[in-house]
């Protein structure tokens, strides 16, 4: 799946849809698309394999943003994990305190801390972590892979880091925690190279 604009409607079963490498494709719309939302400049969610328009993006949001929302307060919680209560500790000072109870930083004169990097190996709780704290604050968890935020073309990624935070802003108290986050700060071979 992925997400495209819709250029032309060519009949009531197919469009001109490009995508966001700016190829543009003659697609099938399939029967179960509602018809009267679609003009051209929408977004559309494609499906590659049958080569077809399956949905309608109706929201203003960016729809790789949206992918990123989970529901306000996942489920899990600290009892979930196993282990970690120093971590967890820190954690509850660092995040949890901050969005429960800012008048205790207010009254000691001191900014609160904005966020915490979690790191270790792949299936060590950090994203559970991450989760449960949202959980704990009934905070918006909004998750990204690094590795999105490096697109391929000029200006997407930090298009995408703002409409990212907008949504977490729009949703607050939020939790944005990014994954992999090694993948943004990679090292640069050209001094002449853009500001991304």
């Amino acid at each position: 799946m992925s997400v495209g604009t819709l250029e032309e409607i060519i009949d009531d079963n197919h469009a001109i849809v490009s995508t966001s490498v700016g190829s543009e494709h003659y697609v099938s719309i399939l029967s179960f698309v509602d018809k009267d939302q679609l003009e051209p400049g929408c977004s559309v969610l494609l499906n590659h394999k049958v080569h077809a328009v399956v949905g309608v993006l109706s929201d203003d949001t960016d729809p790789m943003v949206t992918v990123m929302k989970l529901e306000k307060a996942p489920q899990e919680t600290y009892a979930d994990i196993g282990g970690l209560d120093q971590q967890i500790q820190e954690i509850k000072e660092s995040v949890e305190l901050p969005l429960t109870h800012p008048e205790y930083y207010e009254e000691m004169g001191i900014k609160p801390p904005k966020g915490v990097i979690l790191y270790g190996p792949p299936g060590t709780g950090k994203t559970l972590l991450a989760k449960a704290v949202a959980n704990q604050t009934s905070a918006t968890f909004l998750r990204v892979v690094g590795s999105e935020l490096i697109q391929k073309y000029l200006g997407d990624g930090p298009k995408l880091v703002r409409e990212l935070f907008r949504v977490a802003e729009e949703h607050a108290p939020s939790i944005v925690f990014i994954d992999e986050i090694d993948a943004v700060g990679t090292k640069r071979y050209d001094s002449n190279s853009g500001g991304e």
